[in-house]
């Protein structure tokens, strides 16, 4: 069972990717407890969190504010991103998926989605898949951490555009259940590219 925090952070955090909660707005701790039902513990506790993993910051006087991160931040972002996936790619197909080889193997088979991958294994997207197939704990929280930082950068995105990404999933997946470290780190860095450059255009 989720604890009070978590369920706070994650709640908080998914309104704020999807801009339910705008950029710039002030976060009050009583109204946060009122709002979820919970004591301002586990809302200073999310809050905290949320400040480490980019999403809010905190100033003397005027208290927890919504960061507004600016275009040039969300793509050095997602330049780290793309370094770490690559890594995680190479060092999954080392292991040739490890624990995680048979939901690879779905992707690689089917191709689907990272929306099907999230609802049958509400962990992971895709990404999230080859960190944790990459058998680095440490690896696999830093990226977790950036996918969530960089989740932002395609509120804008359509569900076709998510979509196509399928193609590309399924060639890493078969790289790195193949065991070949260079390919799949090759395929992830060119992906990863592609949503730079989609972010861009739309920014443009």
């Amino acid at each position: 069972m989720e604890s009070k925090p978590a369920s706070v952070l994650k709640a908080l955090r998914a309104e704020i990717i999807a801009g339910t909660i705008a950029r710039g707005t002030r976060l009050k701790e009583d109204a946060i407890a009122e709002q979820f039902g919970v004591s301002r513990v586990p809302v200073r506790e999310a809050l905290r969190q949320l400040e480490t993993e980019g999403f809010v910051v905190a100033e003397k006087f005027k208290g927890v504010t919504v960061a507004d991160s600016s275009s040039e931040a969300v793509i050095e972002l997602m330049q780290i991103r793309r370094g770490l996936e690559v890594l995680a790619a190479e060092l999954a197909a080392g292991r040739r998926g490890g624990d995680s080889a048979d939901l690879l193997r779905a992707v690689a088979n089917d191709q689907r989605s990272d929306q099907e991958v999230e609802a049958e294994t509400p962990r992971f997207s895709f990404h999230r898949l080859v960190a944790t197939a990459s058998g680095n704990s440490h690896l696999d929280t830093m990226i977790e951490r950036l996918i969530h930082q960089t989740a932002w950068a395609f509120e804008r995105v359509t569900q076709e555009e998510v979509a196509s990404s399928g193609a590309d999933h399924a060639a890493v997946a078969n790289a790195i259940l193949r065991g070949s470290g260079v390919q799949a780190g090759l395929l992830m860095d060119e992906h990863l590219r592609r949503d730079e450059a989609l972010y861009r255009a739309l920014d443009a």
